[in-house]
C-alpha cells in the first residue's frame, strides 16, 4: 500500500502558524490547540500540507512564495470548483471548508478542506497494487474521468469558470507564453511545438469542465477495492475540450519506463502486469462518453506532452530560485527537454499518418 510522504515544513514554506490557528478557531469549530502541521511532498505545484487537531485531520493548499508566473497557483479555483462539485454532484471530491484570500496571515491565499483516508499510487504500472486490482484500477480511473466530463458546467454554477471554446489554442498560447518566461536555455522541440500546433488545433471543439492535471498520482484510492474516493490538484481546472484530460492521462504509454521518474509505460509487459493497454481506455472512455470515436488523437497527444513540458520548466526554474514546493525539482525540470522531443515526434508523426 503506498502513503504519500509527510515531512517537516520546508524552510521556504513556512509560515505563521499561530495565525493559522486562530483564524480557523473562527472558522472550523473542530480546530482545537495544539495544531500539528507537516507538508506533503511528491507534489510540484501548490504546497500543500496536512493539519492534525482534537484528532481530526484537514488539508491545505497554498500559493508557494515568491514570484510565481501569471495566472498561475490559482488556489481561489481549486476551492470554487471542488465546492461546486462537492455540493452538486456525486464526483469523488474533498470536503471544501474555508478559503481565505488574505494574504497577510500566512504570507499567501489559501483553502483548507478534509483530509480523504486511502491510497496514492502515482506510477500508472501499479506496482504496490494485487496484479488483478490494476486493470480495475485504470478503469475506475477512465470512469470517473467520464463522469467528470458528463458535468452539465451551468448546472452547478460553472458557466462562467472559462470560456466555451478554443481551449487547446488559448492553451497553447499560454504555455508558450509560460515557457518562455520560465526559460532557462534552448529546447528545439519545445520552438518546434509552439510553431505547430497552432496550426493543427482540432477543427471539432467540445467543452466540459476539464480538470488539467488528471493522472493517478491526483487520485486517491479506497484502501481495500479499485475505487476512486477522491480527485485530487485542481489548480488546472478550467472549461475545456475533454479529450485533453484523456491525452493527459494517456501519455505514459508514449515514454519510457526506464527514465527515472517520467512514470512511462514503454517497455513494460502490459498484459503480464495487468495494465490495459491505451486502446482499451479509449474504447472505455468512448462507451462512458457516448462516444463514436477520437478525432486528432495525435494532436491531443503532442499537446499533452507540450504542456507538461511547459509545466515541467516552470518547476525547474522555481527550483532555481529556491521555492519549488518539492525538494526533487531540480531533477525533475531537466525531464522538459524529453517530454517536448516525444510530443514533437509524436505530431510529426501523426502528421504523417493523416496524409
Amino acid at each position: 500500500m503506498s502513503q504519500v510522504e509527510l515531512i517537516d515544513v520546508l524552510p521556504a514554506h513556512r509560515f505563521d502558524e499561530a495565525a493559522l490557528a486562530r483564524y480557523l478557531r473562527d472558522h472550523l469549530p473542530d480546530i482545537q490547540a495544539p495544531l500539528v502541521v507537516r507538508q506533503f511532498q511528491g507534489g510540484q505545484s501548490n504546497p500543500t500540507f496536512l493539519l492534525e487537531t482534537g484528532g481530526r485531520r484537514y488539508v491545505l493548499r497554498k500559493k508557494p512564495p515568491g514570484k510565481i508566473l501569471p495566472s498561475a497557483h490559482m488556489v481561489e479555483r481549486e476551492y470554487r470548483v471542488i465546492r461546486a462539485l462537492g455540493e452538486h454532484t456525486e464526483l469523488p471530491v474533498p470536503t471544501a471548508r474555508v478559503l481565505c484570500e488574505d494574504e497577510g496571515l500566512i504570507g499567501t491565499p489559501f483553502y483548507v478542506m478534509d483530509y480523504v483516508e486511502g491510497r496514492v499510487l502515482s506510477h500508472p504500472a501499479l506496482q504496490p497494487a494485487a496484479r488483478e486490482e490494476r486493470r480495475a484500477i485504470h478503469v475506475a480511473a477512465i470512469d470517473t474521468l467520464a463522469a467528470l466530463h458528463r458535468v452539465d458546467p451551468a448546472a452547478i454554477g460553472l458557466a462562467d469558470y472559462g470560456k466555451s471554446q478554443g481551449y487547446v489554442a488559448r492553451q497553447v498560447k499560454r504555455w508558450s507564453g509560460q515557457y518562455e518566461a520560465s526559460r532557462t536555455g534552448d529546447l528545439p522541440a519545445m520552438e518546434a511545438l509552439m510553431r505547430w500546433l497552432p496550426d493543427h488545433v482540432p477543427t471539432h471543439d467540445e467543452t466540459a469542465i476539464a480538470h488539467g492535471d488528471f493522472r493517478l498520482g491526483n487520485l486517491i484510492l479506497a484502501n481495500d477495492r479499485p475505487q476512486v474516493r477522491a480527485i485530487l490538484d485542481w489548480e488546472l481546472s478550467t472549461l475545456g475540450h475533454p479529450l485533453s484530460d484523456l491525452a493527459y492521462y494517456c501519455l505514459p504509454y508514449h515514454l519510457p519506463a526506464e527514465y527515472e521518474g517520467m512514470r512511462g509505460l514503454i517497455g513494460i509487459d502490459l498484459a503480464a502486469e495487468g495494465i490495459p493497454s491505451e486502446s482499451e481506455l479509449l474504447e472505455r472512455y468512448c462507451q462512458q462518453t457516448g462516444r463514436a470515436g477520437l478525432e486528432d488523437w495525435h494532436v491531443f497527444v503532442a499537446f499533452s506532452l507540450f504542456r507538461l513540458a511547459a509545466i515541467v520548466q516552470g518547476v525547474y526554474a522555481r527550483a532555481l530560485q529556491g521555492n519549488a514546493s518539492n525538494a526533487d525539482a531540480l531533477e525533475v525540470g531537466q525531464r522538459a527537454g524529453v517530454l517536448a522531443e516525444t510530443g514533437w515526434r509524436i505530431a510529426q508523426q501523426g502528421a504523417e499518418g493523416a496524409r
